[in-house]
């Protein structure tokens, strides 16, 4: 999908049909099936809808979280599919909060969500957040509709399509059913319209505890679909809510309220993910019965599934992210290990590489299995054109040029990004002793090492040739320093530089000018494909634990050197350091003049499932 803000035509004929939904939108505009959706303007709030009219030409969807915890990698799939389509075809996307749970719902996890909504390039009052010059404002709470929910469910239990049950919970389950028997009607299904609405009132006062009564559809308690056995509507909850405070005892269940905002926000595709298909039948009767009686308009909003996000390598459940977030196994909601989006964004992932991602993997109506290594390579390509290039030393080892001349010091010159001439280049000091990474010196080269060894010459990046004449030994009989001569006319950029030809090419940083900082290692959050999922001799009817393939090596802090240019770095700029990947300043503990560093992504997929780390 496109990420750039439609021409003021937006034409359906700009848009390839690449999925079954955008077939389907297609064939409704050009039926001009939602053009005829305008309210008359009768009074009364239940006989308007919200949002503003239809063209044959438009759509409005929305993207509808329940403000009970942080967005996950799947949410922003159906972000991007949402405000994409919208945009795509000259529509809205509502943001819309079903708060219809005030026992786990915060504004903390509102505020979050509309972060990670803005993050992302998208916005409810035009095209992309930054270039939005629309007036419109598509952010609604279901809360702010309860009078309207009472009032379409008081009309339900007056035209019998509701009644007040009084069994408990664990009546109601027993009286269920099965998907192979049908359900047992509640002794209560006869009650009469005066009565349920009596009790009803009553609830909405306050005047019964929690679970005494509820409010079911009066459907079929026969029904092959389950969620057609008379389902709850409403329950009794003496909860106080982040929207409405103390107002409200009684609460709707989020299958009753979902088609009802979708239906007063004029949502014209109701787009969501396959576990909610058996819920559809229920969506559609919904919306038919309160039709019938005048208080809503049709055309109705149409529910169309596609499948949800898989990836390899974490876990998607939002009880099993509490797990490791309340267990402390990672260090809160926006750990950069952690498949949330605020996580993501410390980590370093482009928000552009998620539209990016999105974009690849598609829609369909059947479940896969997506390698997470496809989600990384989006986050590369999107940050190999972004990202301007440095030099950081990881594992260093010092580097002493013995004849270059002491106390005396010059300038490099490195292209900021090489696919990019333009950047310009930037200084980089260079000296008698250097840092170079310690996997460049080997005493005992192998077949094929290319870099410093006693004898060899090698290219330091940038700068001069030079070639190694000793190294020095510590106490423990590791190497502590590496001594070598350097070609004073082979200085990279100078003529004299092609007359040198070595094969190895080595970064550096001068000793004098580096910048110390911490940096983090960031890697899979767990060692297998399918945490938790059971292994290839495991005992029969034993279930695993997700927390067992936890990697533990999935962070490593080190203190690296960094050129002096890094010092200065505010937070979330990223970087390539070269050779090593692209890294981040940290949103979070950078500090002026002292940077942390996240690594977002390698430069290339090194994964070994058999290791359960990078190679």
């Amino acid at each position: 999908m496109s990420q750039e803000p439609s021409s003021s035509a937006a034409s359906t004929s700009a848009v390839a049909s690449s999925n079954f939904i955008r077939n389907l939108i297609e064939a409704d505009l050009a039926a001009g099936k939602h053009a005829a959706r305008r309210w008359s303007g009768q009074p009364g709030p239940a006989a308007q809808q919200l949002a503003g009219a239809l063209d044959a030409a438009k759509i409005r969807t929305r993207f509808p979280p329940e403000p009970n915890g942080y967005l996950h990698f799947g949410h922003a799939k159906s972000i991007c599919l949402n405000f994409g389509l919208a945009q795509d075809y000259g529509g809205r996307c509502h943001l819309r909060f079903d708060d219809t749970n005030p026992e786990k719902e915060e504004q903390e996890y509102v505020d979050s969500i509309v972060d990670a909504v803005h993050w992302l390039g998208f916005s409810w009052q035009g095209p992309l957040a930054e270039e939005s010059t629309d007036s419109e404002c598509n952010l609604y709470f279901a809360s702010n509709y309860f009078d309207w929910m009472v009032e379409f469910a008081e009309y339900l239990i007056s035209s019998g399509h509701a009644y007040v049950d009084s069994q408990s919970a664990e009546e109601m389950r027993a009286s269920r059913g099965t998907l192979t028997e049908a359900g047992a009607n509640s002794p209560f299904r006869q009650r009469s319209v005066a009565a349920s609405m009596d009790l009803f009132k009553r609830m909405q006062q306050g005047e019964f505890p929690d679970g005494a009564h509820i409010l079911r559809a009066r459907i079929d308690m026969a029904a092959g679909n389950i969620n057609l056995r008379d389902p709850a509507i409403y329950r009794i909850r003496h909860a106080s809510h982040h929207n409405t405070g103390d107002r409200w005892c009684v609460y709707p269940m989020y299958t009753y309220a979902h088609p009802i905002e979708d239906a007063l926000e004029n949502i014209s595709h109701s787009i969501c993910t396959l576990e909610f298909a058996d819920q559809r039948p229920f969506y559609d009767w919904l919306l038919e019965r309160l039709a019938e009686g005048g208080l809503l308009q049709r055309p109705l909003p149409q529910q169309i599934e596609f499948s949800r996000l898989n990836l390899t390598y974490i876990v998607l459940s939002k009880r099993m992210l509490i797990q490791l977030v309340e267990e402390k196994h990672v260090s809160g909601w926006d750990d950069p290990r952690l498949p949330t989006l605020v996580g993501a964004r410390r980590r370093g992932y482009p928000a552009a590489g998620f539209r990016l991602f999105a974009e690849r993997v598609g829609v369909s109506k059947s479940d896969s299995l997506i390698e997470y290594s496809l989600l990384e390579d989006c986050m590369r390509e999107i940050l190999n054109d972004a990202a301007e290039r440095r030099v950081a030393v990881l594992d260093p080892l010092k580097l002493i040029i013995d004849n270059y001349p002491i106390g005396e010091s010059e300038e490099c010159f490195a292209p900021n990004h090489p696919l990019k001439p333009e950047a310009g280049k930037r200084a980089m000091p260079f000296g008698r002793e250097l840092w170079i990474e310690r996997e460049d010196f080997m005493v005992q080269p192998s077949k094929g090492y290319h870099r410093l060894y006693p004898g060899n010459m090698a290219r330091l990046r940038y700068g001069y040739v030079v070639k190694c004449t000793a190294f020095d030994l510590d106490d423990s009989g590791a190497v502590s320093a590496v001594h070598c001569e350097y070609f004073a006319d082979s200085k990279s950029g100078t003529p004299g530089a092609d007359d040198y030809k070595v094969k190895g090419n080595l970064h550096w940083i001068s000793v004098a000018e580096a910048c110390p900082a911490e940096v983090r290692l960031y890697d899979r959050l767990f060692s297998v494909p399918s945490p938790g999922a059971r292994r290839e001799g495991d005992p029969e009817g034993v279930e695993r634990d997700f927390r067992d393939d936890i990697n533990p090596d999935s962070m490593r802090v080190i203190q690296a050197w960094l050129e002096p240019s890094l010092k200065a770095v505010e937070a979330e700029e990223c970087f390539q350091f070269e050779r090593h990947g692209y890294f981040v300043a940290d949103r979070v503990d950078s500090q002026p003049g002292a940077p942390v560093f996240n690594r977002t992504v390698t430069l290339r997929d090194s994964w070994s499932v058999k290791g359960g780390a990078r190679k």
